[in-house]
């Protein structure tokens, strides 16, 4: 049987018993299929300047943010509403790409043993949200979600926010020095169940 060649010269029997050049073909592909999919992204508006009325977070929301992550809330709550009917119907408008640009990292993804925080700010009051965090089964008996009552007991940590603000400064959020200069002095005697609130209060409220 003749040996079929590709344009390039090289055989498809050489291509497929030579794992090293498979491999590298492979590699190759994929890069370019990336580069065609992922380089463009950086260039539309979309999906790197903020939506309409979006505001950097405040360095009490901040600090609610790294609290939420560090206890791997994350884990069970996306913040991604897809572009379904049965989604919207149940979270609101689906997410875009420009409220995220404040959010280093960003806290999309796929994983809801809990119901999606995308559009949660506002939604209940600082009360409800107090007391579900203390104990989620106070008010939706069939929870299984854990408790954090130690968020109410531990005060926030002032001496570090200036920093974490600078940084994020230096990735893109546009933080004045007055902001980062008061930042401390702003959360000082605050809790960290204070600023988990603050956070989720603010989730979702500039897009309607």
């Amino acid at each position: 049987m003749a040996n079929h060649q590709s344009s390039g010269g090289v055989s498809h029997e050489k291509v497929e018993t030579n794992n090293f050049l498979m491999i590298v073909l492979i590699l190759i592909t994929l890069l370019f299929g990336g580069m065609v999919e992922i380089v463009p992204l950086f260039f539309q508006k979309s999906t790197t300047e903020p939506i309409a009325g979006l505001k950097p977070y405040t360095a009490l929301q901040v600090i609610g943010r790294d609290i939420f992550v560090r206890e791997g809330c994350y884990n069970c709550h996306s913040q991604m509403i897809r572009p379904f009917r049965a989604e919207t119907l149940r979270y609101g408008p689906y997410s875009l790409a420009g409220e995220s640009v404040y959010d280093h990292p960003f806290q999309w993804g796929s994983k809801r043993t809990g119901p999606d925080l995308a559009r949660v700010g506002a939604k209940y009051s600082n009360e409800w949200h107090k007391i579900h965090l203390n104990n989620p089964r106070d008010l939706v008996p069939e929870s299984n979600m854990p408790a954090y009552p130690w968020l109410e007991k531990n005060l926030v940590d002032e001496t570090t926010i200036a920093a974490h603000m600078t940084g994020l400064r230096k990735v893109g959020t546009p933080y004045t020095d007055e902001e980062i200069a008061k930042a401390a002095e702003d959360v000082k005697g605050k809790t960290e169940i204070d600023a988990v609130i603050a956070y989720l209060q603010v989730l979702g409220i500039h897009r309607k």
